[in-house]
């Protein structure tokens, strides 16, 4: 599929079917298809597709064939590298081509042939994506951008093909003249760059918007991939390894510190930590013991533990995630381009004219003068400075946002940039560092409570020692269970750990004990810290008309300090992914156009979910592959300059487009009664490329935020 027409003509098709109801994603070419199978079968909605003009097969349900997956994304690929392919080949052949049309000094002996088999291989070759795409959508009666690309370098082609036979183009020695109007013209004038420009720019545009395409379905494997492949299973009391899909409930499974949690269950036996960032975005461990849940894919990370399996497949929380992120992006609906807009109504009234033109010239005039003024309509309306409005502001856009760090994904990205009024945060990671510190102590214990934190790897641990680095280390280490770790310095034991019951404690961070020779001798409070830019961000995302939102799996207290911290005043707490994406919704629900800005797996559901999603370039793959713009560092200024730019590169489209047409708006009429010669009408259309490229340009100077 080319454009939103595409992916509407399919759905129209597939949802005119009995009992089908369908949603097709154009961003993901991927259909959401519900149907009674009783008295419709997959391959009746296959045939369905194929007879709107495309390709399609099953990529979920019970019809699923081995290794669709791969097949779906092996063919983007191969797409995505024709596409370059024939950039790189047209562009190599047009460029010549151009050089020798427009400066008559390099316009040796018959060089017009030569220009010709160049020119002739990049539109039969190079435009040939443009070309099946017009032939298919005219057979259903629509017009597209396609249809635009074809007509405009058609015209060019076939007028410079005419003028060569039958003209006087083709002589020896030919060079080209201009003259202002086109009664007055003679046939030996040929446009062979605009037809091989035209196709190598349009061409490039396509790729760079291709290789957005068909995110949702890496994102999917880059959260399942987190999961582990395998698992030791307690069968008749002894440990077989197992892969994770002959995995049952009711099985008990062995997680020994460092593997992975194999699927969801309940904790039989043993005491650890378990690092759930995954799921909540927290740095600390969760401790858990027997009768604790504990979820698949998260990380063990010191006892052993004896699992007993509650949940398998797709019933865990991780599959669950995953449907959330495909959900969610099935849920967007595809941005109706204001080019293929224009051309439903443009591409009908400038045939039209041209046809109008030829009898009134033939009537009123000669044959040639009437052809060379028809021709000088469509060549006037051939769509290059409007096939270039999109490509290369995003281009300029997307290069510069490259250099800052700021990666947006695809032009259908930029209008959400526009609507958007609410900007969700996460606060792990995004608004604060994700790292602990130590933030207070009360006693002269930090020194103790580093030499016996020397022995672990705890987050807050390494907090401990990173507040203390000279401390020596502790002998006799060991781990107490449900309470910390102890050690022997300076022949004194010290415990650090959970404070005693009923400790009053209204921090906002995590607070520890440090016990010497059983007496509590002061406490150490460790939190996360805020980043020193994040104020700055908050500021600025309110000058920009975002009401900003904290949104968290934190504690309460810990969330409220934050946005104090930064000037953010909403909070949502102690939230679990399907709790963000939740939130998110209900903001939606609101009327609210909603961004969100995170960096973990945790967060990567409520990224695909939200109008446009922010993922910090630190955070995980799953939350990169889910966002529609990823920030190369962990600086939430840069989430900034991302809204700044995507707006800034959406009214130069804007702008680039209005030119475009009004340039055809008013040069057509021009052209129709016979004031304009073919020529004059290719230097215009030429200029006015020229005109959409430096306004595009202008966003090199786009400059971040202080």
């Amino acid at each position: 599929m080319t454009c939103t027409s595409c992916s509407s003509r399919v759905e129209r098709k597939l949802n005119k079917v009995d009992g089908v109801e369908a949603t097709v994603n154009f961003a993901t070419e991927e259909a959401s298809v519900s149907y009674d199978p009783t008295t419709t079968s997959v391959e009746d909605l296959i045939k369905v597709v194929e007879n709107a003009g495309y390709g399609a097969f099953p990529m979920s349900g019970d019809d699923e064939p081995e290794g669709a997956e791969d097949e779906g994304e092996s063919a983007r690929d191969a797409q995505t590298d024709d596409l370059l392919r024939r950039t790189l080949i047209s562009g190599a052949l047009s460029l010549p081509v151009m050089l020798v049309s427009m400066i008559p000094a390099l316009q040796f002996t018959n060089w017009q042939w030569a220009a010709t088999i160049l020119a002739t291989i990049v539109y039969i070759f190079g435009g040939a994506p443009f070309h099946k795409a017009t032939w298919t959508n005219l057979k259903h009666g629509s017009f597209t951008m396609d249809t635009l690309i074809t007509m405009g370098t058609t015209a060019a082609y076939f007028w410079s093909l005419y003028a060569l036979f039958f003209g006087n183009a083709g002589m020896p020695g030919m060079k080209m003249h201009m003259t202002l109007l086109s009664n007055d013209a003679e046939m030996d004038h040929i446009y062979l760059e605009s037809v091989g420009m035209v196709i190598s720019f349009l061409l490039l545009g396509r790729w760079f918007e291709f290789r957005a395409k068909g995110r949702s379905s890496e994102a999917l494997r880059s959260l399942l991939t987190l999961g582990a492949k395998d698992a030791s299973v307690l069968r008749d009391g002894v440990e077989v390894r197992v892969p994770i899909k002959e995995l049952q409930v009711g099985d008990t499974f062995i997680v020994r510190p460092g593997e992975k949690i194999a699927t969801d269950g309940i904790v039989s036996a043993g005491n650890s930590a378990v690092d759930e960032s995954m799921l909540t975005g927290e740095s600390v461990p969760v401790e858990v013991s027997e009768g604790s849940r504990v979820t698949g894919a998260t990380v063990n990370a010191s006892g052993r533990l004896e699992v007993r399996a509650t949940k398998v497949g797709s019933d865990t929380v991780l599959a669950q995630m995953a449907t959330m992120v495909k959900d969610a992006q099935a849920s967007k609906a595809p941005i109706q381009r204001l080019v293929d807009k224009i051309a439903q109504v443009f591409v009908p009234v400038v045939i039209g004219i041209a046809i109008l033109t030829l009898i009134v010239h033939l009537f009123f005039g000669g044959v040639a003068p009437a052809f060379i003024a028809a021709v000088a309509v469509l060549i006037i309306a051939c769509p290059c400075a409007m096939g270039l409005a999109t490509p290369t502001a995003i281009l300029v856009g997307s290069g510069r946002g490259a250099q800052m760090g700021i990666l947006i994904k695809g032009p259908e990205i930029l209008e959400s940039t526009r609507e958007v009024d609410t900007i969700v945060l996460d606060k792990t990671g995004t608004v604060t560092e994700g790292t602990m510190a130590v933030s207070h102590v009360e006693g002269d214990v930090l020194a103790l409570a580093a030499a016996v934190e020397r022995g672990s790897e705890h987050p807050i641990a390494k907090a401990i020692v990173a507040a203390a680095p000279d401390a020596p280390e502790a002998t006799d280490f060991a781990s107490v269970p449900g309470h910390g770790v102890e050690g022997t310095v300076n022949g004194q034991c010290v415990l650090v750990g959970r404070p005693p019951a009923g400790t009053d404690y209204e921090g906002t961070g995590t607070l520890v004990a440090v016990t010497v020779d059983g007496a509590v001798k002061g406490t150490i409070e460790v939190r996360d810290t805020v980043k020193s830019s994040s104020a700055t961000a908050i500021a600025h995302f309110k000058e920009l008309g975002l009401t900003p939102h904290l949104l968290t799996g934190d504690n309460e207290h810990a969330a409220q300090a934050v946005a104090r911290e930064v000037g953010i005043e909403s909070v949502t707490a102690g939230v679990m992914p399907e709790d963000k994406v939740a939130t998110i919704k209900r903001l939606q629900e609101e009327g609210k156009t909603v961004a969100m800005v995170g960096d973990g797996v945790n967060d990567a559901a409520a990224l695909a979910q939200a109008d446009l999603g922010i993922a910090m370039g630190t955070g995980t793959d799953v939350a990169i592959e889910a966002s529609d713009i990823t920030l190369m560092n962990d600086d939430l200024r840069s989430a900034v300059d991302a809204i700044r730019l995507s707006r800034r590169t959406l009214k130069i489209i804007k702008g680039n487009l209005f030119w475009a047409f009004a340039y055809n708006v008013v040069l057509i009429p021009v052209a129709a009664v016979g004031l304009l010669n073919p020529l004059f009408a290719g230097i215009a259309m030429a200029f006015s490329s020229v005109f959409v490229v430096s306004n595009s340009l202008r966003l090199k100077n786009f400059r971040s935020i202080d």
